[in-house]
């Protein structure tokens, strides 16, 4: 895209609705942005984080819930460490909720002509009805170049500082090594691949890129390099700048009250996209084959791969055993079917076997409730209700991997 009136120079797929990951935070910091230009909020005012927000998967900033972050930093968060947990707190000091600012988010991306987005988060981690595509980003990109200037520089950044260090950006493998390059967001799930929404600037001459589904960061950066360098060789060198109209504002000055969003909005489970078909359907035709990201930093890549395929539950303290049901692959008789994939000390490490499980074998899996249950001082990581016939073919995959399996009937 020429940046400079909003010309499609080339496009693939441009219109396919796909999983945006963590480019969603671009729109995430546009709203807090304008929040602050609108006077609703004041850059350094603080902030306290809610259990909400900081029970988001990495990649986060790890901050507690009460603690006090001043919304400058949050911004900064977001946008360079792609930190979830910055998100959520933006879009709960803007609108009181993630899914009031999710509508916002939405309503917002129509008056850009964003019309084939949807947002249901602050973050981008998958969720039903959460989608955009490659045209729409670009356009969101446009307008955070040319909307608000003075706060662009947010995406250019090798790396900046907050209050708890020096966080690196998420993009600064391409910034350093494209010439022109400014920004703007990467984004990375299992489900939407590595994404890549860029910008640079030579001679006058501006263009946006967006790429999804990228295998890996390498070669999704060679893709938007290719890209880029075809966008400066079909761009017209005079052109005159049309900046896009500033969108309407969705919603007015709100008024927050102090409550606990942990206990007003308790999270919600986030099934995958479309269901299991239609995710499957888009893993394979856009994703299949991705590496791990191994130039970025680990705690991003197990923070975007610790996506919301399947839904994640904390149970209640078993109060009878857990009974192997079929640990031969025998028959079951009553009960409801489960999966145990290990024991160990902490939830997190059980929640963590659960997301790199789910990896493994997404489709024999996909009709399970992820849940972790405490037994005996530990904590059970485990998928359930699932079928037999499904239960024996992901404990015969997993065991192939060398992944603890065990079939169990929850009495």
């Amino acid at each position: 895209m020429d940046a400079r009136n909003g010309k499609v120079l080339h496009s693939r797929y441009g219109d396919k609705r796909l999983h945006p990951a963590s480019l969603t935070k671009m729109m995430t910091v546009y709203l807090a942005i304008q929040a602050v230009e609108n006077g609703e909020i004041p850059i350094d005012r603080k902030f306290k984080i809610s259990k909400f927000a900081a029970s988001e998967p990495a990649s986060k900033m790890y901050y507690r819930p009460g603690q006090r972050v001043s919304f400058r930093h949050l911004m900064r968060a977001a946008a360079v460490k792609s930190a979830n947990d910055a998100a959520t707190a933006i879009a709960e000091a803007v609108a009181g909720s993630e899914r009031a600012f999710a509508t916002r988010m939405t309503q917002t991306a129509r008056s850009m002509g964003m019309m084939n987005t949807q947002f249901k988060n602050a973050h981008g981690l998958t969720q039903r009805g959460h989608f955009s595509t490659a045209r729409d980003m670009s356009i969101l990109g446009r307008h955070m170049i040319y909307d608000y200037p003075e706060y662009y520089n947010l995406f250019s950044r090798i790396s900046t500082r907050v209050s708890a260090g020096t966080l690196r950006n998420t993009n600064r493998n391409f910034l350093r090594s494209y010439s022109g390059a400014d920004g703007i967001k990467t984004g990375y799930t299992s489900l939407s691949g590595f994404n890549l929404t860029a910008s640079a600037e030579r001679k006058g001459v501006r263009i946006i890129v967006t790429v999804f589904g990228g295998r890996s960061s390498r070669t999704r950066n060679r893709h938007v390099v290719e890209l880029m360098d075809k966008g400066f060789g079909l761009a017209r060198r005079n052109v005159a700048v049309n900046k896009p109209k500033l969108p309407a504002i969705a919603f007015g000055k709100v008024v927050r009250v102090d409550v606990s969003v942990d206990s007003a909005e308790r999270r919600r489970r986030r099934p995958g996209f479309g269901g299991r078909t239609l995710a499957m359907a888009v893993l394979n035709e856009v994703t299949a084959g991705q590496q791990s990201e191994g130039d970025a930093d680990p705690s991003e890549i197990l923070s975007e791969q610790s996506v919301d395929s399947f839904p994640l539950l904390f149970g209640r303290p078993m109060r009878r055993p857990l009974s192997i049901a079929a640990d031969g692959f025998g028959n079951v008789d009553g009960g409801i079917l489960g999966v145990s994939v290990g024991n160990f000390s902490s939830k997190s490490q059980a929640s963590n076997q659960l997301f790199r499980t789910a990896l493994v074998d997404f489709d024999s899996l996909a009709e399970a409730t992820r849940t972790v249950r405490e037994q005996n001082g530990r904590y059970v990581a485990m998928f359930e209700g699932i079928s037999l016939s499904n239960a024996k073919v992901a404990c015969g995959r997993l065991r192939a991997r060398e992944i603890e399996c065990k079939i169990i009937r929850i009495l």
